[in-house]
């Protein structure tokens, strides 16, 4: 008959994992895994630590209670007093199991003996001193478990899904990404229980293995891999190889669409067990590692290398060809340009009818809420792709806002395969350190919104400078030295006192002349300062430039510069852009920097004791049970919470 009934499989783990009644096992949902978790159910408990008895012996004790008190009812089955003596009172009934055998005083006051010979020698002494025998060497048992089951007792609903992805090295060790992502859910249930415990909502974590299902070229590459170090190069093979599949015309496509099915069919699974979570707005983001995040990026962007191809090919065959041609041979290639540039007339027509008529399926089936880069070579890529800085602080330069609201850019500071996004939107990021994440016991953090940026490289505040000394005596932030990264976080405030300083002692010694305007070239070579531009009081002097882009007037009050010009730098630093950043810079009508309209890059903290040399070989691996990375991300999937009535972007920093 348990054949032919067909029982409804039951959700435990918070919808992660179901449990097989008729065969008794335990598998996850979501991913596959090849060691089925036994699952026993659990009836009869040991008082006290509350544990159950081993199937086998719990099936025969409630086989023999049925058979005794069925019909029966117990007058208070969960209040019941443990300490109940039971002191001559004879069993009622009795059963003997394999090495036990069990006692009933009543229907509720059940006991388990060992029937060792140990056992049975101190029970019968114990016994002639006058103790009971269940209160010499009897267990209790209780039927079923001491707090019972309420219809609230389940999990918190689920109103946000992070789908982590992740890199090379998954061939080597299968199953990784799960025990990666178990790591990474356990870090943020702790988050959530100290930080976010006054939410009613919940926070889930999928992996998502993109890697095994793919056949690529086979065995070819291990065919053709010599036998010596095999262990080394097999390792090798099973991780960097992923690199080069995926910059190869021939497999980059299938890694593609095997993670992009993948990210599909995990959301549509999850839809369908969970059917009130797009009718909710629920919302989903991505964490990808390494060069997950490259593929994931080309997913989310439809990014295609043949494109681009086909632009530089069109590009080269516009370039006029400056070589001697006959009469007839320049007919001929004019002619075949006019044809070219009709077809492709013709194919943009096509083109056009084709997109009215169809509707172009989306790469994913949700939008993405936040894109979580971790250890990302990235902007390698886009850099190599030909991405340069723009004139603008928006996220859309790389990656539009319609597809993704928010991108972010984690990576610990000695990862050596991570790489900063901001200075691919605006350059002068550069020389501005990335936003510390903060350390999850912090008390009362700054929100990242308001945290304001600081120098990457600081210049050294002088102390005393003569009134004899030359310009090169004097720091600048062109000239000075990078400072070690201790001065990491450094007030901006400071910098730009320093900054002025300087210009200030400048000023000083050209007889209280002070700068007129700053410049800055991309493309020139820098120009000497002699002595006699110094003496010269007539003549302002320009940092090495010969193209004046912007400028910037200073008072010339030698009695009152530094204090204005100070508190001035404390209301907005990007005030004096040119002392702050030296280069090229981009500047608004009024002269003031271009911001980001919110940060991009969040970087890990170094630890006090941390070596660096040890830490370049385990940052790119470490962010998964960081506590620190988990509060940092439901940082950002609970804001949403909060800002639903606000504006979805953030305030420009």
């Amino acid at each position: 008959m348990e054949r032919l009934v067909n029982v409804e499989r039951v959700c435990v783990r918070g919808g992660l994992y179901e449990v097989d009644l008729n065969q008794g096992e335990c598998y996850p949902v979501y991913w596959n895994q090849a060691d089925k978790i036994p699952v026993m159910r659990g009836q009869w408990f040991i008082d006290g630590t509350w544990q159950p008895l081993e199937e086998e012996e719990s099936n025969l004790i409630e086989q023999e209670h049925l058979s005794c008190f069925r019909g029966q009812q117990i007058q208070e089955s969960f209040d019941i007093e443990v300490s109940k003596s039971i002191d001559g009172k004879d069993a009622v009934h009795s059963f003997k199991l394999s090495r036990n055998h069990v006692d009933w005083h009543s229907m509720d006051e059940v006991y388990l003996y060992s029937d060792a010979t140990t056992s049975k020698i101190a029970r019968t002494v114990t016994q002639k001193l006058g103790f009971s025998k269940a209160s010499s060497s009897g267990t209790r048992l209780h039927r079923g478990y001491v707090e019972e089951a309420t219809l609230e007792d389940k999990p918190s609903q689920t109103t946000h899904i992070v789908f982590v992805v992740h890199g090379i090295g998954q061939k080597m060790d299968q199953g990784r990404i799960i025990k990666n992502t178990a790591m990474m859910r356990e870090a943020a249930r702790k988050i959530e229980e100290r930080h976010f415990s006054n939410h009613a909502t919940h926070v889930e974590f999928l992996p998502v293995e993109w890697r095994s299902k793919l056949a690529l070229d086979g065995d070819t590459v291990d065919s053709i891999t010599p036998d010596k170090v095999r262990g080394l190069r097999d390792m090798l093979n099973s991780s960097a190889m992923d690199i080069m599949y995926y910059t190869s015309p021939l497999y980059r496509d299938e890694l593609v669409k095997g993670l992009q099915q993948e990210l599909n069919r995990l959301y549509s699974l999850f839809c369908s067990r969970n059917p009130d979570f797009e009718e909710k707005g629920g919302k989903v983001s991505i964490v990808s590692h390494s060069l997950g995040c490259v593929i994931t990026y080309d997913i989310m962007t439809g990014w295609n290398p043949v494109r681009l191809y086909e632009q530089l090919l069109q590009k080269e065959e516009e370039l006029p060809d400056e070589r001697w041609m006959s009469y007839e041979e320049r007919h001929l290639l004019d002619e075949l340009y006019i044809t070219k540039r009709r077809l492709r007339e013709i194919e943009e027509r096509l083109h056009g009818l084709k997109a009215s008529s169809m509707i172009q399926t989306p790469a994913l089936k949700f939008k993405v809420e936040n894109f979580f880069c971790m250890g990302s070579p990235l902007a390698v890529f886009l850099a190599l792709r030909g991405i340069r800085p723009g004139n603008t602080g928006s996220q859309d330069h790389i990656l539009p806002r319609e597809i993704c609201n928010r991108l972010l850019n984690i990576f610990h500071p000695t990862d050596p395969v991570a790489y900063r996004l901001e200075p691919l939107i605006l350059k002068h990021y550069s020389n501005i350190s990335p936003v510390q994440i903060h350390w999850y016991n912090t008390s009362n953090p700054l929100p990242y919104e308001h945290m304001k940026p600081s120098f990457l490289h600081p210049s050294k505040e002088p102390t005393s400078v003569s009134e004899n000394e030359g310009i090169s005596t004097i720091p600048s932030p062109v000239t000075s030295p990078v400072l070690s990264r201790r001065h990491y976080g450094e007030s901006i405030t400071n910098i730009g006192k320093a900054s002025i300083l300087g210009a200030a002692s400048i000023g000083k010694g050209l007889g209280g002349m002070l700068f007129s305007r700053f410049g800055r070239s991309s493309t020139s070579q820098p120009s000497e300062t002699s002595k006699d531009s110094m003496e010269d009081e007539k003549k302002p002097v320009v940092p090495p430039s010969t193209t004046t882009v912007a400028t910037q007037t200073l008072p010339h009050s030698s009695s009152g510069f530094l204090d204005s010009a100070y508190f001035r730098l404390q209301e907005s630093f990007f005030n004096l852009p040119h002392l702050l950043f030296p280069g090229n810079v981009m500047q608004n009508k009024d002269n003031t920097l271009v911001e980001l309209d919110h940060r991009i890059d969040f970087e890990l903290r170094e630890g006090l004791v941390e070596s660096r040399y040890w830490s370049a070989v385990t940052s790119h691996t470490a962010y998964w049970s960081s506590l620190d990375v988990a509060l940092f991300l439901l940082t950002f999937m609970y804001k949403h919470e909060h800002d639903d009535s606000a504006k979805s972007s953030l305030d420009p920093i």
